[in-house]
């Protein structure tokens, strides 16, 4: 105990000084947790205590991730995320096998080298895309999707891998076992979280308490039934119902979580890495290669193939270039039981290490990376998607372009419909298409980055452009599209208004500045005796009646399409 306490204290003393080095200078802190990691190996003796730390750390990780999961959402662009994920198996997976059989490995250790080079990692992914997945930007959900079925991949190789006697009996029942606890997860998520939401009566507390529960149960039954405590993680994850209406604290205190494992995790990792001898620094710079080049190209034109944009498709592949926490699990487990040589895990843990690196680099300057490479070789190609999910009378005239179909993006568009103005809603988030074919006449569904949507939406001919996105980046594109209408941007930030004006938008919309006006006015109203305390509640329930009934049918609309 006292060694693991040790083994603690050297992790978070190292990754505190990095740290306050990372937030100094606005710098990305994976590379520094490694760093952190890296030196505080030399203070840690005992490699089984990391590798234990890496494990649990991976599986809580892991339960953050199946908590984020919303299946419904996913399932919009599970298609195409399944042509990626079956190219990426097909493709670079032989490939990657072929290559380990070069380097000298037996046939296990080319496979697990494979699976290292095939998987993409949840943990750094999904933690880059926070924004654009709570943004509901399509790159976002195609590269959560993906990882996600990389997932379920490598769930079936890790409850392989992990048997003691490998047997297709024993293999079989291993599967077995871990499809059964993913599928009570799902039931349990289903058809039973609602009651412990129900029971708990509101308290957050008693929520937590019930997620932290439930992943007990589910490491327990794993340990039970002889499965890895990863897969019992993750299945918790999903057993957990993701409603920010009525689980907003539960949610952010498992966000609290994840920070403290996040850091265990990347710093624990730094610590496994060991200065290589030549042979292991040849193996992991192959497999970086094969991790950070080849899949991301492979990655891309299947996208391409599949009809997405070329900056869609590169914004993706830039999310997909790192080696997952599943395939350390599984080069762990290979290791423990000496089914791998220690060059070959050496080389894996020092390829994630430089992956996890690169990838917070290149999701750093994705845009550049387009700018300057993809967009120039591959050219504004690949409009079939667009074309495929959007409708627009070809001769539209003197119409209103509305970017962005949320609460606000409805209400101007019916403001469009009283005053009998034609307009067109420009739209990225697959899961809105079908409220969206429902409720419109003319819509493209399609990234407003992407040149091809302005032409789509005949921008040209507009007579105005409203903008409901707050992102500095699509407020910046929309100034810049080739057309005389009038332009009205959105943003968050009240000192962005003047360089937006600056830049040509007619009007600037302020969330905060235009709620303090409303309330400047309320109050003057009831001072002068112009609206009484019951008028102003009557109004205030109905707005609040307005914008539940609203947020409702937004609800609902994030079901499958």
């Amino acid at each position: 105990m006292s060694e693991l306490i040790a083994a603690l204290s050297a992790i978070f003393i190292s990754a505190g000084a990095v740290l306050l080095v990372a937030n100094r200078f606005s710098l990305p802190t994976i590379p520094f947790y490694l760093i952190a990691g890296f030196v505080a190996g030399f203070a840690i003796d005992d490699v089984n205590i990391l590798l234990d730390l890496a494990q649990w750390g991976i599986a809580f990780l892991v339960f953050v991730f199946g908590v984020g999961v919303d299946l419904p959402k996913l399932a919009t662009v599970f298609r195409d995320s399944e042509s990626v994920a079956g190219a990426q198996v097909v493709v670079v997976g032989p490939l990657s096998f072929a290559v380990g059989l070069l380097l000298g490995f037996d046939l296990l250790g080319a496979f697990v080298f494979s699976v290292a080079a095939t998987l993409s990692s949840t943990l750094v992914g999904t933690g880059l895309l926070e924004v654009e997945i709570r943004n509901n930007l399509v790159h976002g959900r195609l590269a959560k999707s993906i990882h996600l079925l990389d997932d379920f991949l490598a769930i079936g190789l890790v409850l392989m891998l992990s048997v003691a006697t490998f047997t297709p009996d024993a293999v079989a029942a291993q599967i077995g076992y871990g499809v059964v606890v993913i599928l009570l997860a799902l039931v349990i998520q289903r058809h039973f979280f609602d009651y412990l939401t129900k029971f708990a009566e509101g308290s957050q507390e008693l929520m937590m308490i019930g997620a932290i529960s439930l992943l007990i149960v589910f490491l327990t039954l794993s340990d039970v039934v002889g499965i890895s405590p990863v897969v019992g993680a993750f299945a918790a994850g999903l057993a957990i119902k993701r409603d920010y209406t009525q689980n907003l604290g539960m949610l952010n205190g498992i966000g609290s979580i994840k920070d403290f494992f996040v850091v265990i995790f990347f710093v624990t990792l730094g610590a496994l890495v060991s200065l290589p001898s030549l042979e292991v620094f040849v193996v992991a710079a192959v497999l970086a290669v094969l991790t950070a080049v080849v899949k991301p190209v492979v990655t891309m034109l299947t996208l391409i193939r599949e009809g997405y944009d070329v900056r869609t498709a590169t914004l993706t592949s830039a999310s997909l270039d790192q080696i997952s926490e599943f395939a350390l699990i599984i080069a762990i487990q290979a290791l423990l039981i000496n089914r791998i040589t220690p060059d070959l895990f050496d080389a894996i843990i020092l390829a994630a290490a430089v992956t996890m690196v690169t990838s917070s680099l290149t999701r750093r300057y994705d845009e550049w990376i387009f700018a300057n490479v993809t967009g120039p070789v591959l050219g504004d190609r690949s409009t079939r998607k667009i074309d495929d999910q959007s409708r627009v009378d070809p001769d539209l005239t003197d119409h209103v372009v509305i970017v962005g179909y949320g609460r606000l993006g409805r209400r101007l568009a019916t403001v469009c419909e009283e005053e009998d103005v034609d307009y067109v809603v420009v739209e990225n988030d697959p899961a809105l298409l079908a409220s969206i074919r429902s409720d419109v006449d003319n819509y493209v569904l399609g990234d407003a980055m992407y040149d091809y949507v302005w032409e789509k939406a005949n921008v040209d001919d507009a007579r105005l452009v409203l903008s409901t996105v707050s992102q500095s980046r699509v407020s910046e594109r929309v100034l810049a599209a080739e057309t005389d209408a009038e332009v009205v941007v959105r943003t968050e930030d009240p000192d962005e208004m003047a360089d937006l004006r600056g830049a040509g938008a007619a009007f600037v919309v302020v969330p905060d500045l235009l709620a303090a006006e409303r309330l400047d006015e309320v109050v003057a109203d009831m001072l002068a005796g112009d609206l009484s305390p019951e008028e102003l509640r009557e109004r205030h329930l109905a707005e609040i009646a307005e914008i539940e009934q609203n947020d409702l049918r937004s609800r609902t609309d994030d079901a499958p399409v």
